[in-house]
């Protein structure tokens, strides 16, 4: 009798430690609506959030930028004055002249101007490419006949950390990047990677601003982060399975050894018992 209650107890307790070793393997599980984007998206969706869709296609300039601003007109020499004036440089160890001009640009300012020849300081933060090619056409009336101002941000980039396969700082073809485009260029997300918890950072006026977005929303596109700005910072939260892999794998595989050594000693002592 004695002998049947203690072989009962212990197929209990190969049964528990069998369940055990079940739930932790089912912890480090990633189910495939985690790793899914934009799940409910279809065509009623779109025709709900187009009104609500506010396309960006210029960023606006921020202190610290790279501004290349190019006046022309048919009257070449007259603009001359305005512009900055093209680098050239002697091959090093040379006496030959090296005709390959360097582009030369404005830096923003803290304050948010530049300063053009002739033309004097210009506040240009939180202004479109656009709009300061229009301020430079006002300043420029009555001074040239017909002017042409082109404006470039040059080198923008974003930067993008955390759960991908790419991370570091990402390019923003003419100034625009929408922040799936940025994901794509670093690689997609790796399968530790939140898709509803992307953080990102931003720089408005001298603070900043974070937002939490989820990938699996369709409210992404409707978001003002959906476009990117300019030094933007997108960082990719790890999810459980990769806490768990990072912290403390040393001590997972320490419990999982002596539970699954437990297991056998048991499985042992009740085939001999029978």
């Amino acid at each position: 009798m004695h002998a049947n209650f203690e072989v009962s107890r212990m197929k209990s307790y190969r049964t528990h430690i069998i369940l055990f070793l079940l739930a932790c393997l089912c912890t480090g599980c990633v189910t495939q609506k985690q790793m899914t984007y934009l799940m409910n998206v279809d065509s009623q969706t779109a025709d709900s959030l187009n009104p609500q869709f506010a396309r960006q296609v210029e960023p606006h300039i921020k202190a610290g930028d790279a501004l290349s601003i190019i006046v022309s007109a048919l009257d070449a020499e007259a603009v001359i004055p305005y512009n900055l004036p093209t680098a050239v440089y002697n091959s090093p160890g040379s006496t030959q002249l090296n005709t390959t001009p360097s582009m030369q640009y404005y830096t923003v300012d803290e304050q948010g101007d530049v300063e053009l020849p002739i033309l004097g300081r210009l506040h240009v933060e939180g202004l479109k490419r656009s709009e300061v090619a229009e301020l430079v056409r006002e300043r420029l009336q009555g001074q040239v006949i017909n002017p042409t101002v082109n404006v470039m941000l040059l080198n923008p980039t974003v930067v993008v950390m955390g759960e991908v396969n790419h991370p570091g700082r990402h390019a923003m073809p003419n100034g625009r990047l929408t922040l799936l485009e940025a994901l794509g260029e670093a690689g997609d997300l790796t399968i530790y990677g939140r898709r509803d918890n992307v953080l990102v950072t931003r720089e408005v006026d001298g603070k900043l601003e974070f937002a939490r977005i989820n990938l699996t929303s369709e409210d992404l596109f409707t978001s003002p982060y959906y476009y990117l700005q300019q030094n933007d910072v997108i960082y990719v939260s790890p999810n459980k399975v990769r806490v768990i892999n990072s912290t403390n794998v040393g001590l997972w595989l320490s419990m999982v050894s002596t539970v699954a050594s437990a297991a056998t000693v048991i499985v042992t002592v009740v085939n001999v018992a029978k």
